[in-house]
């Protein structure tokens, strides 16, 4: 991994300014984080999990693509993709979780934090393989009624293929964007290790004293 900007390396290695009450209602200060990874190394659990934390608005990205039919509103109608995601993040206090590469001009230049699953990849690829083996099972219904089926899970798009096939290509796609300058803002958390994701919520908090 290559080494952070020295205004970044302390949020990522974990060493956090005195913690401050940072909490629901109680805390108003603008906060707004982006999560983004591979499909299927958590981001969605944890947004949730911040969500209740600091009170935040949750806007899944996945839920406002996938329309009825899996059909992908980022494919049939971006600028109606964009206004959607425009629209659910207009305000100050939310956790934005998705890696839709088009409307990243829309959600990093407002982010105040940028968390980074960068977890190794047979440990995203064994995630996602479980969850689709539990959503195809159980045919729990996902993102406006639909629903995986065991027989999608190795087509050329499934988060199983792409989790895997996509890996390298993303972290490239991600290190390159973090390292403009329009991104210097970003408090950037890059989480290497799955034993690290129980710490950011407390990371989060940390930056909210320096």
């Amino acid at each position: 991994m290559p080494p952070l900007p020295p205004s970044r390396r302390r949020l990522a290695a974990g060493r956090e300014a005195p913690a401050r009450l940072c909490r629901g209602a109680r805390y108003k200060r603008a906060m707004r984080v982006v999560i983004v990874c591979t499909s299927g190394a958590g981001k969605t659990t944890l947004a949730r999990r911040l969500s209740h934390e600091f009170g935040l608005a949750h806007v899944e990205l996945d839920a406002i693509n996938w329309q009825p039919g899996w059909r992908a509103l980022y494919e049939e109608d971006l600028p109606e993709f964009t206004r959607r995601v425009a629209a659910a993040t207009a305000g100050e206090r939310w956790v934005c979780d998705g890696a839709y590469g088009r409307v990243r001009d829309v959600l990093w230049p407002r982010a105040t934090h940028l968390v980074w699953l960068d977890l190794p990849r047979h440990a995203i690829l064994r995630q996602v393989i479980v969850r689709s083996l539990i959503r195809g099972l159980t045919r729990t219904p996902v993102f406006n009624g639909n629903r995986e089926d065991l027989r999608q899970m190795f087509e050329p798009d499934s988060p199983v293929r792409t989790a895997w096939t996509h890996f390298h290509r993303n972290r490239a796609r991600y290190e390159a964007a973090l390292a403009q300058p329009e991104h210097a803002h970003l408090t950037l958390l890059r989480i290497a290790r799955r034993s690290e994701v129980a710490s950011v919520a407390a990371r989060i908090r940390g930056s909210c004293a320096a």
